[in-house]
């Protein structure tokens, strides 16, 4: 079947996606979870908190190409400092990230009605145990909330700090 990524799609999923507890919601393109490779959009308000995690080995890359908006992704050494951090806009200059399989990352959003397109291998594997960071609290942790605005400014050569 023929999908279309169109602005009616990814305004109802960012108004779908600002009303949810956690301000994120996924439109899927794949047909189930088992499917070999995920493909999706994820509308991410600012807010939202992905914990950095890591999807182990090395054929477990992601592809991230924002549609609209502005999001940061930062990637992480084993301790939680800041390798790196890529800021994706639909005006540039940059417009996509492939992360390769094992590097730690997060990702936060920096303006209201971002989404972006993401392509990854499936089928699909909760992140848990080892592969959630240890120096940085959990989804739901009432520090969340200060880690994600931390994230929000987190330059390279920074560490995560402790909340």
């Amino acid at each position: 079947m023929t999908q279309v990524i169109d602005s009616i799609l990814l305004n109802d999923l960012s108004q779908r996606a600002a009303a949810t507890p956690r301000g994120r919601l996924n439109h899927n393109l794949h047909p189930s979870l088992d499917d070999p490779i995920h493909r999706f959009c994820n509308a991410l308000e600012p807010g939202t908190y992905l914990p950095p995690h890591r999807h182990p080995g090395a054929e477990r890359w992601e592809l991230m190409v924002v549609l609209r908006g502005c999001v940061a992704i930062l990637i992480f050494d084993d301790t939680g400092r800041v390798i790196k951090r890529i800021e994706l806009r639909p005006q540039g200059p940059n417009y996509a990230v492939e992360i390769p399989g094992g590097a730690w990352h997060a990702l936060t959003s920096l303006a209201q009605g971002s989404v972006i397109l993401e392509i990854k291998h499936g089928p699909y594997l909760k992140v848990e145990g080892g592969n959630l960071a240890k120096w940085a609290p959990p989804d739901g942790a009432p520090q969340a909330t200060l880690m994600e605005q931390w994230m929000r400014t987190a330059q390279a050569g920074m560490c995560v700090p402790r909340f």
